[in-house]
C-alpha cells in the first residue's frame, strides 16, 4: 500500500502542499490561513491518518524531536525508574526517547551511538560503560548534545548528573560505626568506573577517619556478570572467611539481593548474626523483614538535572552559565537491618 504523501492530502483539501504544511506546523494563523480552511486540512489529516514521514520532519527543521538513551541496563530496578522518569521529563519538551541497554559493554554501547546517530537523535542520555571514553570524546568533537548519567570518565569535559556515592557510603559507614559495628565488610563490583570506585574510597576513608584499619581481607570484589549462583557462594564465603564480622556494606542494590540470599542460606539472621547497608534502594529491601537500612539514590533529581542539561544544549539561543558537572546527595534511609 503506498504511503499517504503531503501532496496527496493537499489535493484531497483542495490546497496547496504549502498549506498542508504551515498548518501541521502551527503556522497557519502566522501565515494568514483561516481557521476554516485549517480545519478541512486537519479534518482530511484526521480521516486518512497522515502521518508526516519524519525524515522529510528532520530535513525541513533539522531536528528529529527524538533522544537517544543508552543505560548499563533495562532491567535494573534504578535504571528503569530513571529512563520513566526522563521519558515523563522528555515528553515536556516535546521530545521521544529510544531506548537501549549496552549491560556493561562498551563494544556495545560504541554499537549503539552509532545506531542512534544514524536514526538522527538530537541529543544522548548515557551512563557509560568503561571503556566509552573515546565514543563520548567523538560525540564531543562532532558537537552532539550529550549527557552522562551515574558515572563520567574524569578526563573529559562533559556534563554530568550523578549522586555523591562518596559521600553517599560515608553517610553510611558513620552510622554502622555510631551504632558500634567495628569489623564492617565491603561487598562491590569488580569494575574500573568512577562511581564504583568513589563507593569503595568512602568505604577505606571512613574506617581510617575512626583509627580503624582498611584489610583487604574484608573487602569482596565479584566481577559483574558472575552468575548468581557462583557470587552466592563467594558471599557466603566471605562471610565465612571473616569471623567475627558484625556488619555488611552492600555496593549496590543487585549486590544487596545477592547478599540477603547468601546470609539467609547461612542461616544467619539480620541484624542479630550481622547488620546490612546496601547502596541504592529496591521494594526488597522496603519488604524484606526487618527492612533493610539503605543509601537512596535521588532518580527524580539525577533525570530531571539531565534532562535540563541537554535541553540547554539543544538551546542554542541559550548561554548556559549555571554548573553543568553535578553531583546530587543521596537519602540515608534507615530501617532494621543496622
Amino acid at each position: 500500500m503506498k504511503r499517504l504523501s503531503l501532496k496527496d492530502v493537499a489535493k484531497m483539501a483542495g490546497v496547496a502542499p504549502s498549506t498542508v504544511s504551515f498548518v501541521l506546523n502551527g503556522k497557519a494563523r502566522q501565515m494568514r490561513i483561516s481557521d476554516e480552511l485549517a480545519e478541512k486540512v486537519m479534518a482530511v489529516v484526521k480521516k486518512t491518518g497522515y502521518q508526516p514521514h519524519s525524515v522529510a520532519v528532520n530535513l525541513r527543521t533539522g531536528q528529529s524531536k527524538t533522544l537517544g538513551l543508552i543505560v548499563e541496563s533495562i532491567s535494573g530496578s534504578f535504571f528503569a525508574a530513571l529512563a520513566r522518569v526522563i521519558e515523563t521529563e522528555a515528553d515536556r519538551f516535546g521530545y521521544n526517547i529510544v531506548y537501549c541497554s549496552t549491560e556493561n559493554n562498551a563494544q556495545k554501547g560504541s554499537d549503539l551511538i552509532r545506531m542512534l546517530s544514524r536514526q538522527q537523535v538530537d541529543g544522548y542520555l548515557i551512563t557509560p560503560a568503561a571503556g566509552m571514553e573515546k565514543d563520548i570524546q567523538q560525540l564531543l568533537a562532532h558537537k552532539r548534545p550529550v549527557v552522562l548519567m551515574d558515572s563520567y570518565f574524569p578526563g573529559l569535559s562533559v556534563p554530568y548528573v550523578l549522586i555523591d556515592n562518596l559521600g553517599g557510603v560515608k553517610q553510611g559507614m558513620e552510622h554502622l560505626l555510631d551504632k558500634g559495628y567495628k569489623k564492617i565488610g565491603f561487598v562491590t563490583v569488580d569494575m574500573e568506573l568512577v562511581q564504583v570506585m568513589d563507593r569503595l574510597q568512602g568505604y577505606k576513608e571512613t574506617l581510617r577517619d575512626h583509627g580503624i584499619s582498611v584489610k583487604n581481607k574484608q573487602i569482596l570484589k565479584l566481577a559483574y556478570n558472575s552468575p548468581r549462583e557462583e557470587s552466592i557462594l563467594s558471599i557466603q564465603q566471605f562471610i565465612q572467611e571473616n569471623k567475627g564480622m558484625d556488619a555488611i556494606f552492600f555496593s549496590t542494590n543487585y549486590l544487596g539481593i545477592l547478599g540477603l540470599e547468601s546470609i539467609a542460606g547461612l542461616g544467619l539472621k539480620i541484624p542479630d548474626d550481622v547488620a546490612m547497608i546496601c547502596f541504592d534502594d529496591h521494594d526488597i529491601f522496603r519488604l524484606y523483614p526487618p527492612g533493610i537500612t539503605v543509601v537512596q539514590q535521588p532518580i527524580e533529581e539525577i533525570a530531571k538535572t539531565a534532562i535540563g542539561l541537554l535541553m540547554n544544549q539543544l538551546d542554542k539561543s541559550q548561554r548556559y552559565t549555571r554548573k553543568n558537572q553535578v553531583q546530587v546527595p543521596g537519602k540515608f534511609i534507615k530501617r532494621g537491618s543496622a
